[in-house]
């Protein structure tokens, strides 16, 4: 059964960047289309970003166009979210999910928490602070 590793969060001052990554733990990583999600404290989760299985495809949520970026290494079975002029209001967890179709249907700005992901990650926190 497929499984979802992130890296890369911790803290960073406003204006700063980061950059995630999920690693899939074997080949039918390259089947789904990656997206990440993010839940601050309090709050409910909310999709960010998604990426297709061939990399054509992305989306993302209004608040983070133009400052996150997704890409997609097939050859590492890894998919990258960067992530720059970062705000305290990214503060969150941000966890990474495989849907089992070519496009991001239920995924980033598409998110719908009840669709049929194939995997999940742990999760990974993000601080923005100064």
């Amino acid at each position: 059964q497929l499984q979802l590793v992130e890296s890369g969060g911790g803290l960073v001052q406003p204006g700063g960047s980061l950059r995630l990554a999920c690693v899939g733990s074997d080949n039918t990583f390259e089947y789904d289309a990656i997206g990440w999600i993010r839940q601050a404290p309090g709050k409910e989760p909310e999709g960010v970003s998604c990426i297709s299985v061939s990399g054509t495809d992305t989306n993302y949520i209004d608040a983070v166009k133009g400052r996150f970026t997704i890409s997609r290494d097939s050859a590492k079975n890894t998919v990258y979210l960067q992530m720059d002029s970062l705000k305290p209001e990214d503060t969150a967890v941000y966890t990474c999910t495989a849907e089992p179709r070519r496009r991001c249907k239920y995924s980033g700005s598409n998110y719908n928490p009840r669709a049929d992901f194939v995997a999940w990650g742990q999760g990974i926190q993000v601080t923005v602070s100064s």
